[in-house]
């Protein structure tokens, strides 16, 4: 991709210098199964999603963005606005409240159990999640 796409791309998204439009594929994964029991998911998601690497994929529109995570068990969207509360769900359908934005080109995710950064490193999409002294680092290639 040329500075000037980049550029564009960019401009698109009305995030300045946010990118993460595009299906990511996760081909990395440290420490899932600790921040799972962590953050409280039952033992059968934290068995079944270790071995799993899911495709990620992410729209972006100015400030509302829709994320969609495919396993082959499992098919999850999730949509939110910067600056609003949204409601998620887990994998096993438990329901929280979060809060996304954006700082210094980061996606950062909140809220009382844990807390997520999202960024571009190179080619890669690393999110790094957070919970008390517990952390996970998941990388991703855009696909």
């Amino acid at each position: 991709m040329t500075p000037g796409t980049t550029n564009i791309l960019r401009q698109a998204t009305g995030a300045a210098g946010m990118d993460f439009n595009g299906t990511w594929k996760v081909y990395s994964e440290e420490n899932i199964e600790n921040f799972l029991k962590a953050v409280g998911a039952p033992e059968i998601i934290v068995k079944m999603r270790k071995d799993i690497k899911p495709m990620i994929t992410i729209e972006q529109s100015g400030q509302d963005f829709t994320c969609t995570m495919k396993t082959p068990n499992l098919t999850q969207v999730h949509s939110f606005t910067l600056g609003k509360e949204s409601e998620m769900t887990t994998v096993d359908g438990r329901k929280f409240k979060c809060t996304f934005r954006e700082e210094n080109g980061k996606l950062i995710t909140e809220n009382e159990k844990f807390t997520c950064v999202r960024e571009i490193q190179g080619e890669d999409m690393v999110e790094t999640f957070t919970t008390g002294s517990v952390t996970f680092t998941s990388r991703s290639k855009r696909v």
